[in-house]
């Protein structure tokens, strides 16, 4: 399996957050870390960002709380 990085445009577009958000979340531990690339450069694993969409439309479809 190959492994891609997605960079913040894509992740912002992909769960419809902005960066404030999803580094909000990020902080709370709601939301997957992003990875180093390099000195100024971040990205997140595809599969992580594809695991979280996941568990919130299962929570959504459960009338938990989601966020």
């Amino acid at each position: 399996m190959a492994i891609k990085i997605l960079r913040l445009p894509k992740v912002k577009s992909r769960v419809d957050l902005s960066r404030s958000s999803i580094y909000s979340f990020i902080k709370q531990g709601k939301f997957p870390e992003p990875i180093s690339l390099g000195d100024r450069a971040v990205g997140w694993l595809e599969s992580e960002i594809d695991d979280w969409l996941a568990e919130k439309v299962k929570q959504s479809r459960n009338g938990q709380e989601v966020g």
